[in-house]
């Protein structure tokens, strides 16, 4: 099997790019991108991933506007071209490479649908890479990068349309690929002993002159055991002289925490604070205050029916929307959130997003068991 990219001279291995390296069923490739206004007023989501070992690829589009989270779902077979980003109605379209994405929702029986155009304000963010086992099996084996930017464009839904206006909707794109959860939970064997649970707090946050990039993994006692931090220079002047495909003026930081008020009974940040430490031992604080709460579930994420990497059939698409307001905030598909933030750090303010997942013990937040809430 060929892929058109076997053109180009950057094979990695005597296989066509068409086969992964991995044998892995969860081999997994994703793009992923949320965009919010600057004040708040709304937030969307937008996923699509390839399993090249499970053959499907799956999309959604989730929206919060006026206390509603609205969220499109689709899963196909994929096609026997990996550069394929169609599914069903639903496309990417790499306009420019780390440069200008475009994602386009056609009309289809939903009745949602979007034209959007994301334009960086920065270069790609390479994170670290994040592996994790479960006794001797790699559950997750990662590499991403993050880019913050502008989108424009329009968002269709309910027979009504939202601007999406370049100069108040940041956003960030996320792009990572390798080895993760995906699909129907594998069956057999011995049941995993000494149990575990995972604790994530991942913050892009823009600023009018730079972004700064926060991201951890801890474990149950609050020891990190991955961390990406960075703080990077801005191009809104001209998006077109971004270095590529990695800035040297972008400053990696050594070491961060986030200290997190969650809000009682829940797993839900009320406000925080993230430490970003610099080489030498600089640090910078950063304030922390939710403006409005997104379920990643709206884009797949833990979703009872949508999860990533289910075989639906050869096409299949449903829309859905709920009020942000009804969900039970200690619900498994519910622990997986963003939020709009508004950032303080000394004189600057900025807008970002928080995202949590916190399910198991973490005693620096003083959860016991796997889904006690806050006290």
């Amino acid at each position: 099997m060929l892929s058109i990219y076997d053109d180009y001279p950057i094979h990695q291995t005597a296989e066509s790019l068409a086969v992964p390296a991995s044998s892995d069923r969860n081999v997994y490739d994703r793009y992923w991108f949320n965009g919010y206004a600057d004040d708040g007023e709304f937030y969307f989501g937008i996923g699509m991933g390839t399993y090249p070992h499970r053959g499907i690829i799956d999309c959604a589009l989730s929206l919060v506007h006026d206390g509603v989270q609205y969220a499109f779902h689709a899963s196909a077979r994929s096609a026997d071209e990996r550069a394929s980003t169609v599914c069903g109605p639903f496309r990417i379209e790499v306009l420019e490479p780390m440069k200008r994405c475009r994602v386009v929702l056609e009309k289809n029986e939903t009745g949602v649908e979007c034209d959007l155009t994301f334009v960086p304000r920065t270069s790609p963010i390479e994170e670290g890479r994040q592996t994790s086992r479960v006794g001797t099996r790699i559950m997750m084996d990662a590499t991403r990068f993050a880019q913050f930017g502008r989108w424009e464009g329009h968002i269709h839904f309910e027979g009504k349309d939202l601007a999406v206006d370049p100069k108040r909707v940041f956003g960030t794109k996320d792009r990572s690929w390798g080895v993760r959860p995906v699909g129907e939970p594998d069956v057999g064997g011995a049941p995993a002993s000494g149990g575990g649970g995972v604790y994530f707090a991942w913050a892009p946050i823009q600023w009018e002159d730079r972004c700064t990039h926060f991201g951890l993994f801890e474990d149950k006692m609050g020891n990190a055991w991955h961390f990406d931090g960075a703080i990077s220079p801005v191009y809104d002047d001209a998006p077109k002289d971004i270095p590529l495909p990695v800035d040297p003026r972008v400053r990696k930081m050594t070491s961060g925490k986030a200290q997190v008020t969650w809000e009682q009974g829940t797993r839900r940040a009320e406000s925080a604070e993230l430490s970003l430490v610099a080489e030498g031992g600089e640090e910078e604080i950063i304030e922390l205050e939710p403006l409005l709460l997104f379920r990643m579930k709206g884009i797949g994420y833990m979703h009872p029916e949508w999860g990533h990497g289910r075989w639906k059939g050869e096409l299949a698409m449903a829309a859905e929307s709920w009020k942000c307001a009804d969900d039970a905030p200690m619900a498994l598909e519910n622990l997986h959130i963003q939020q709009v933030v508004r950032a303080k750090s000394g004189k600057r303010t900025g807008v970002g997003v928080l995202e949590q997942l916190a399910i198991g013990p973490h005693l620096p937040s003083g959860f016991t068991d796997y889904f006690d809430g806050a006290k």
